[in-house]
């Protein structure tokens, strides 16, 4: 009777949850989907506010120099239709370029400054059961999706608000779409990751004037950077050497890539460097967020 009590007490331990049930990996990864879940039942609460969030900057940019400058005879990039047209076939992929990347900013940085704030509201994302670390590549996946998402509400939107007789010439290459779109969308998310994590909540304003304003503007979203050789100086093509260091320049030439056959960078280089440069993102968003959490 003793032999047969003893041998039963592990199994019934293990029944009630006694003895390890899944491994740590399956724990971490069921903790990271539910992670996911989490921010897909956000945004979908949210989706209007998303959307609205989403287009009205690339709506408002399309609407000024698409629209309202040929109707006011102040046309963008040359006069007459032809002029207008190749400007707006710049435009539009620049314009989903700088809405993958404020996508990224807005749900990944602006959001991890609050968290990371006084409330500290980041804590209750890393008591889930798995590294510190998984909660950091939830958050940029979930940015990520975003980024995909605002780049399919985008296009469409763009790429009709123009004033008659203006029209952008897309061409749509699914093989790079496909391949870079989700790429970029990642680096972008990434970038939010190492903006969020590096900047104190007191300091948004900061991260909006010195960082956000410099690669928005000279991050090709209104010209491409095969028009900048004529920049120069004794010689040196100054202008198009500098803004090699500004990641938006390689997501617009993919874009540009992607959605028409206007000139771009050549892809043999914009896939590594944006791959090189979401790498170097996650990297140090990762250090930096463990070391905000644990400090």
């Amino acid at each position: 009777m003793t032999t047969s009590v003893t041998s039963a007490a592990p199994a019934a331990a293990k029944a009630i949850g006694g003895g390890p049930t899944r491994s740590v990996t399956a724990a971490s990864w069921t903790a990271l989907g539910a992670l996911l879940l989490r921010d897909l039942v956000v945004l979908r609460k949210h989706f209007w506010e998303f959307v609205l969030r989403t287009i009205i900057q690339p709506f408002l940019l399309c609407f000024v120099f698409l629209y309202v400058f040929p109707k006011i005879g102040q046309g963008i990039g040359g006069h007459g239709a032809p002029q207008e047209s190749a400007f707006a076939t710049i435009l539009v992929p620049g314009v989903v370029g700088i809405s993958v990347m404020f996508q990224g900013v807005q749900s990944i940085a602006l959001a991890m400054a609050q968290e990371f704030g006084f409330t500290r509201e980041i804590e209750d994302r890393v008591q889930a059961p798995c590294p510190i670390w998984l909660v950091a590549i939830a958050k940029v996946l979930s940015g990520a999706a975003q980024g995909v998402l605002s780049a399919v509400i985008v296009l469409p939107i763009a790429s009709v608000v123009h004033a008659p007789g203006v029209h952008a010439h897309l061409t749509l290459h699914w093989l790079v779409i496909l391949t870079f779109v989700p790429l970029a969308c990642v680096a972008m998310a990434g970038l939010g990751l190492v903006l969020g994590t590096s900047f104190e909540p007191r300091n948004i304003g900061l991260m909006f004037g010195f960082i956000i304003l410099p690669i928005t503007f000279l991050g090709g979203t209104y010209y491409s950077w095969t028009k900048l050789a004529p920049v120069m100086v004794g010689g040196w093509h100054w202008l198009q050497t500098i803004v090699l260091i500004n990641p938006l320049i390689y997501v617009n030439e993919g874009m540009r890539a992607a959605f028409t056959t206007a000139p771009h960078m050549h892809l043999y280089v914009v896939y590594p460097v944006v791959g090189g440069f979401g790498a170097l993102f996650l990297t140090v968003g990762l250090l930096n967020f463990r070391r905000r959490v644990l400090s």
